[in-house]
């Protein structure tokens, strides 16, 4: 046996020259490592891309949460009472025309208008582009500011009459009687018609509960 010939060879074997055979580590076990790590990547990559698909579906909603886990804000609308302003008779100074061809109509109804807390200015015939010519019970006239204020106080002691805005600047309204008047309200009724005007109205108000 030669020196050169490795151990356990049994001298089978004789190695020549000067090259050595090199001892090479199996590749099979770093074949199944690789293996391994590809199959995992892919897989993270699978789960990754299935739950983009979730969330664009979705929407991106966070509504999924534990029990007992409040999701999001909840509007609730709540009503509160408004009450309506309006002026008092003695605020209201009322000018009172006779449009009919009835005399003394405009004084026996500003005399009772002032029974009932109302201011009087004038009285007398309507002006010539009313007279005659109002076949309603009456027509109520006041600044546009006057609508809902003044002229709904007094439009309570009349009903059926008509109300106009004109262009005057003072705060005086006038009540210009028709052909179909037969005279005020019952002092109850125009009681109970004020009494619905100032009722509360309900005005809804938006509360947040997270």
């Amino acid at each position: 046996m030669s020196m050169l010939t490795p151990p356990g060879m049994g001298g089978q074997y004789r190695i020549t020259g000067d090259k050595y055979p090199r001892m090479r580590p199996p590749r099979r076990r770093a074949r199944l490592v690789a293996a391994v790590v590809a199959s995992v990547a892919v897989l993270g990559l699978i789960g990754w891309g299935t739950l983009q698909l979730i969330d664009v579906f979705t929407g991106g909603s966070k509504k999924t949460t534990t029990a007992g886990t409040k999701t999001g804000c909840h509007t609730k609308a709540d009503t509160a009472a408004q009450v309506k302003s309006l002026p008092k008779p003695g605020q209201i100074t009322v000018n009172v025309y006779n449009a009919t061809a009835r005399t003394g109509l405009a004084k026996s109804t500003a005399d009772e208008l002032k029974k009932r807390g109302f201011r009087i200015g004038s009285v007398g015939n309507a002006p010539g582009e009313y007279d005659k010519k109002v076949k309603s019970a009456g027509i109520l006239l006041g600044a546009p500011s006057a609508q809902n204020t003044s002229l709904a106080v007094l439009g309570a002691q009349l009903t059926g009459a008509e109300q106009r805005a004109d262009a005057r600047k003072g705060t005086d309204v006038d009540l210009v009687l028709g052909d179909a008047f037969k005279g005020l309200e019952k002092p109850a009724a125009a009681e109970q018609a004020l009494t619905e005007l100032t009722a509360p109205a309900p005005s809804a108000t938006t509360k947040k509960s997270c």
